[in-house]
């Protein structure tokens, strides 16, 4: 008999022993059944000495295993974000071993002398960031690199931070590819995903292009990994583990000497300063852009409305970012001031005209709009905060003719959707198109002579470090939809005109001027890490939370930044307490998050992006 240790998949378990006749190589996936649950996959680690205790059969040896790539990435993600391995292999497809084909490509871009410049800088460096203006070409050096690597017979994975950016680099993709490649997210059908796991077991995926989750695929040659728009949050995981994929990319590329290529035209300062990098500047469109600042709250104000009506005039169309959602980010009453709150979480409920209800946009807890003020019984309640469903509307009472389209989470609610609100946007059955983020993720709009940006002041003054720099990246990815030819106008209503006009047109210095303002402080010269205590007891987390940031005042490795409560102080009736802490080096920190993480309400994000 031998004996093995098993990593059971999708388990918060320690690793396992069972028993088998059989040679299993490692990293094979098995079968096994545990005490409360049946037919298990599980992975094997090693073959190990017989155990003191009694020990169960394994089931079935199934003819899937993980790659080389894919073990190592696992056993790093365990380590550094401390979760069970179990667990984090429940991310990962297993697949048959496998032997990459040779495709040879007919197409290829024709790149610019700078674009062969910065070509010619990345095929030297292994690891490098593509700091590339919007419209310069980046996606054209991309594709030039991948048809390289294809013709080696190595894989590829194009990293991209949201399923939003997908239909427009699948049909890119697709000119110099045809259809030798597999896009991986979320909102792909099952059937596609068995599809395209199939072609891995035949070797036949040399190029997959997606989102975070594409990571975990079975690679068994992987040689280049491009993380396109490497600034933007999305990589970064908002569930445990809050592991982030940009990251992962990288330490997966020094491991097992893969190249890994960063790209943006607002890169993140972390990136910046630790990667070498080369500066593409210009585009290839002819292309002006005048900066307009409307310097009020925000509001629907004479001077946005004489900016659209200009546009509309002259048959051109215009896109208007707002940070919320729904028609109001919050509701008050005239009479007392009271909001109407989450009865699960200490947030204001969004209101939604159109499903005519509240809505938390936490916990998802949803209620009909009340009539009346539920502390005072006032009738009047008076609207905050604008949301997109709201300006769509006032927009629609303002330019009755124009056709008005929304662009956020809660209308684009499938791959379909969003393919056809592009395609009427780009066909120009859409004059104004009003929406949240997703409108600044790298589409090519070919008619829009106006970027309206509103309410970036309320993200400007955030308590988080990365303020600054999210705002103006935000700012400058928006403004970059407008003008992609002819002359342009970027209207930015906000009351911190000095910010934006010393940055928005000068990103490099920007980030030389922010490099100063972390110094000794933080990322990219410090690391930080966020503990957070969730109870249904107040009195319990809260005391929790001193006596732990009182406990690691004293050591001498880390730095207590701040404790006490969360800025939203209860989701889902638990109250939140949050500790941070800084150091030089990650391994302090891990040491400490191994250490909390005893604690059952306690959670831990090592290189945390969200303070709230």
């Amino acid at each position: 008999m031998k004996y093995y240790e098993l990593a059971i998949k999708g388990l918060y378990l320690d690793n396992l022993i069972f028993q088998s006749e059989s040679e299993i190589s490692p990293l094979s996936e098995v079968i096994v059944d545990l005490k409360t649950r049946k037919n298990c996959k599980a992975i094997v680690l090693k073959q190990c000495e017989k155990p003191s205790f009694t020990t169960k059969d394994i089931k079935e040896i199934t003819p899937l295993s993980l790659s080389k790539e894919q073990f190592i990435l696992a056993e790093f993600i365990s380590y550094y974000y401390s979760t069970k391995l179990g667990f984090i292999l429940s991310f990962f497809e297993s697949s048959t071993p496998y032997k990459c084909e040779i495709f040879k490509t007919q197409n290829a871009p024709t790149l610019s002398p700078k674009q062969k410049e910065a070509f010619n800088f990345l095929k030297q460096e292994q690891n490098a960031l593509l700091f590339a203006d919007t419209g310069s070409g980046k996606t054209e050096i991309y594709i030039t690199l991948i048809k390289e690597y294809l013709e080696k017979g190595q894989q590829i994975l194009l990293l991209m931070p949201e399923i939003a950016l997908t239909p427009q680099m699948q049909k890119r993709l697709s000119l110099y590819f045809e259809e030798e490649f597999c896009m991986w997210h979320s909102k792909i059908s099952k059937k596609k995903k068995k599809e395209y796991l199939e072609k891995f077991n035949e070797g036949k995926v040399l190029l997959v292009a997606g989102a975070r989750s594409a990571l975990f695929l079975p690679f068994r040659n992987l040689g280049l990994i491009i993380v396109d728009e490497e600034h933007d949050n999305s990589y970064k995981a908002s569930n445990k583990p809050y592991y982030n994929a940009k990251d992962l990319a990288l330490f997966l590329g020094a491991k097992l000497n893969i190249k890994v290529i960063l790209g943006s035209a607002t890169p993140s300062l972390t990136s910046f300063y630790k990667q070498k990098h080369f500066r593409l500047k210009g585009t290839f469109f002819e292309s002006k852009k005048h900066f307009l600042y409307d310097e009020s709250d925000l509001s629907l104000t004479p001077m946005l409305l004489n900016e659209l009506e200009k546009s509309l005039k002259n048959q051109k169309q215009a896109i208007i970012f707002l940070p919320n959602r729904a028609n109001f980010r919050q509701i008050l009453c005239k009479d007392c001031g009271s909001s109407i709150k989450c009865p699960f979480c200490s947030i204001a409920m969004s209101l939604h005209k159109k499903k005519k209800m509240l809505k938390c946009h936490y916990c998802n807890f949803s209620a009909a709009i009340h009539s009346s003020c539920p502390s005072c019984n006032g009738t009047m309640l008076e609207a905050q905060k604008m949301g997109t469903s709201e300006l769509c509307e006032l927009l629609q009472n303002a330019f009755s003719e124009a056709k008005i389209a929304k662009f956020d989470r809660d209308e684009i609610t499938s791959i379909k959707k969003l393919n056809n609100i592009l395609k009427d946007f780009n066909d120009c059955k859409i004059d104004i198109l009003v929406g949240t983020s997703m409108l600044a993720k790298g589409h090519d709009y070919h008619s829009v002579d106006l970027s309206v940006i509103m309410g970036l002041d309320e993200f400007l003054m955030r308590p988080n470090f990365r303020a600054r720099e999210e705002c103006l990246a935000l700012a400058m990815q928006v403004a970059g939809r407008a003008g992609r030819k002819g002359e342009a106008r970027v209207l930015l209503q906000s009351k911190n005109k000095a910010f934006f006009e010393t940055y928005i047109n000068d990103y490099d210095t920007f980030l030389q001027d922010e490099l100063i303002f972390r110094k000794g402080l933080y990322p990219p010269f410090k690391r930080l890490l966020r503990l957070i205590i969730e109870d249904e007891n107040q009195a319990r987390a809260k005391k929790l939370c001193e006596n732990l940031a009182l406990k690691f005042k004293e050591l001498k490795s880390v730095e207590l930044v701040g404790y006490g409560a969360c800025g939203v102080e209860m989701i889902h009736l638990k109250f939140r307490f949050y500790i941070l802490l800084r150091s030089h080096t990650y391994k302090n920190l891990i040491k400490i998050q191994e250490y909390a993480l005893n604690f059952p309400t306690l959670s831990a994000d090592i290189d945390p992006i969200d303070f709230s």
